[in-house]
């Protein structure tokens, strides 16, 4: 009967299909932008990895620093996320010679690590309660390493099984579609799902990425990375412009 009277705002967007659109195209924007720097630039992966490290600092302190949810800073911080993963995945698995199955395992398990840790210290990890500064530090924390691992799913599944990038996009495609009807049809985890979705969408951005821009001989459309990120980038302001933005509902706000 009584609305909730200074209800803690969430830092978050809500999670709706509008999340997921801008989501998918962030993940894509993260592969060609990743590669624009490290290879197109010829800037190597180590020194990439330093500067988008430096990005992601600067855009999640802004994040951090903010008193509620704003999609300018918010998007940002997740393409800062995504540039990162794929140099430093690229770095790992090709530079260090760990490989795409060994930097999988390695990256998968950082995953687990870090939201094992979220919920022993705050009791959850639900994605739409992010309130407090420590939840938003491992939730942004959640996002940089599976945002990594999903660079190097992208590669294990388009080059190391040799699904080429397009029947990497249709696999990663098929792995959301089976976790939304999981969603819809189950009482599965939400926080759970979440994060799994959440994750899958790197790879397909990352192997959609790699379509647009690959030579065709390697079964790309041989486009240029700066343009595709160009575009890309475009594309993403014009969704954030267009598409509802609105804090995700924290439980307090319900109550009446």
């Amino acid at each position: 009967m009584f609305a909730a009277v200074n209800a803690p705002q969430s830092k978050v967007p809500e999670i709706i299909l509008s999340f997921w659109v801008i989501k998918i195209a962030a993940t894509t924007l993260g592969e060609t932008g990743g590669d624009t720097l490290s290879m197109s630039l010829h800037l190597g992966y180590a020194a990439s990895s330093a500067i988008f490290f430096a990005l992601f600092l600067v855009c999640v302190t802004a994040q951090l620093r903010a008193q509620e949810f704003h999609p300018w800073l918010y998007w940002p911080a997740v393409v800062a996320t995504t540039l990162v993963g794929t140099t430093m995945a690229d770095f790992a698995d090709r530079s260090l010679g760990i490989g795409y199955a060994g930097g999988s395992t390695l990256l998968f398990a950082a995953v687990l690590v870090v939201l094992a840790t979220w919920r022993v210290a705050s009791g959850s990890i639900s994605a739409s309660a992010i309130t407090s500064t420590k939840d938003e530090a491992f939730y942004w924390a959640t996002i940089l390493a599976s945002n990594t691992l999903g660079t190097a799913l992208g590669d294990l599944v388009s080059d190391g099984l040799g699904f080429g990038f397009a029947g990497g996009a249709l696999f990663f495609s098929a792995l959301i579609l089976v976790t939304a009807i999981i969603y819809r049809f189950t009482s599965a985890s939400r926080a759970v799902l979440f994060w799994a979705a959440f994750i899958l969408t790197r790879p397909l951005g990352a192997t959609l990425g790699d379509l647009l821009t690959k030579p065709v001989t390697h079964g790309g459309f041989d486009l240029s990375r700066p343009d595709s990120s160009g575009l890309i980038a475009l594309f993403m302001a014009a969704c954030i412009l267009a598409l509802p933005q609105r804090a995700g509902i924290h439980p307090g706000e319900r109550l009446r």
